[in-house]
């Protein structure tokens, strides 16, 4: 189960960024999620919830997780589509193989709130 790590991970950037801001809590934390991260999103909330109690700056933070669908481009075409499988290898549009996946992969610490 990565997704400990990942929310261990998540709570050492937000302890990070609260120290700089020098903040005493740390009230919100947004985390944007793709569908194609590899990401287990109820484990990672169940995973977070368990991190967050370790520390006082974070005990009480609401997690918000803002889930990315996958969106690719078409550069022979020029046009941007939703893949309906993951393993997508053309254009669903005009079956050129020259695509690239635009969103759907990422998984970052968006932003935090902070209470000074």
């Amino acid at each position: 189960m990565h997704e400990l790590s990942i929310a261990m991970s998540i709570a050492d950037l937000a302890l990070d960024e609260a120290s700089k801001a020098k903040a005493k809590r740390i009230k919100e934390i947004d985390i944007e999620v793709g569908e194609w991260a590899g990401v287990d999103c109820d484990a990672l909330l169940f995973s977070l919830d368990a991190v967050l109690k370790s520390d006082a700056i974070l005990k009480d933070t609401k997690v918000n997780l803002i889930k990315h669908p996958p969106l690719m481009h078409c550069n022979s075409c020029n046009s941007d589509f939703k893949p309906s499988v993951q393993y997508i290898r053309q254009c669903e549009k005009c079956g050129a193989a020259d695509i690239q996946l635009l969103h759907g992969r990422e998984l970052s610490l968006k932003s935090l709130i902070i209470d000074d």
